[in-house]
């Protein structure tokens, strides 16, 4: 889907924000991008929609360089939703937001009201349709976003830290959510600093620092490395929990539910 060959970006011309960066992402995985604020990340995921572009080396979406491309042209691919959702969110009904998209993109209006209905349905606001979207909560702010992206028929959707600032239920609504786009064969690209999510989720981790790849690959390896805390980050709580366990016999744990899978039958016992 995209290949990045050595690519270099900087907002100013002595300073790199991306520097020397390549890799792939492949069709249907599920990938986070994580490391300090500024590393790198959000970035890197704008320089994917074309919003940037490179000043050296190339990205290729689909075999074709993005230097040809609009944000329009990858819109028509890519489902991109940004941290703070009020920033995209400008129609006076959620039903209008949401059409937004496919109507720019062309699409027919049988076409758009199909699949209006369908991202409502799917994000949970078949109800709120016709609601003013200044008077939802964060959360129900975030899945709009989301439905705006899905309404456009995208193969991909690209998240910029969705739970900051949700509480734990619409959190964990969105993560199902995130989960099932996921299972239907959409590919996530999620920009994340929560480990916890990190570990539950994602298939792939990619860690940006000072603007370099600096790890590229499963969350059981990146959790095991030394440089974690190097990069600004942790171990998902988990894991913490289940390495002071192992004299018990349990163990690595990566996430709650894998913890609670060896806890359960001996707590059982006891």
């Amino acid at each position: 889907m995209f290949e990045l060959h050595a690519v270099d970006f900087g907002y100013k011309a002595q300073t790199r924000a991306i520097r020397n960066v390549s890799l792939v992402i492949r069709p249907g995985e599920f990938l986070a991008v994580a490391g300090r604020n500024g590393s790198g990340k959000t970035t890197l995921t704008r320089l994917l929609m074309a919003l940037k572009k490179p000043v050296s080396g190339e990205i290729l979406f689909q075999g074709k360089n993005t230097q040809q491309c609009t944000p329009a042209d990858m819109a028509r691919h890519i489902g991109y939703v940004f941290q703070h959702p009020d920033r995209q969110i400008f129609r006076d009904t959620v039903r209008a937001e949401v059409g937004y998209g496919p109507e720019q993109l062309g699409y027919t209006p049988q076409q758009i009201e199909a699949y209006v209905g369908e991202a409502l349905q799917v994000t949970g606001l078949t109800g709120l349709a016709a609601t003013h979207p200044s008077t939802l909560s964060r959360g129900q702010k975030q899945r709009l976003a989301i439905a705006s992206a899905l309404s456009m028929q995208p193969g991909m959707v690209i998240l910029d830290e969705p739970t900051s600032g949700q509480d734990a239920r619409e959190r964990r609504r969105l993560l199902e959510l995130l989960s099932r786009l996921h299972s239907q064969g959409k590919t996530i690209v999620l920009i994340t600093h929560d480990m916890d999510i990190l570990a539950a989720y994602a298939q792939r981790v990619i860690v940006m620092a000072q603007g370099s790849k600096v790890f590229d690959g499963v969350t059981a390896e990146l959790f095991a490395d030394d440089r974690l805390q190097q990069w600004g980050l942790s171990q998902p709580a988990a894991l913490t929990i289940s390495q002071a366990l192992s004299g018990f016999g349990i163990a690595p744990a990566f996430t709650v539910s894998q913890l609670i899978d060896q806890l359960g039958p001996r707590l059982g016992r006891n």
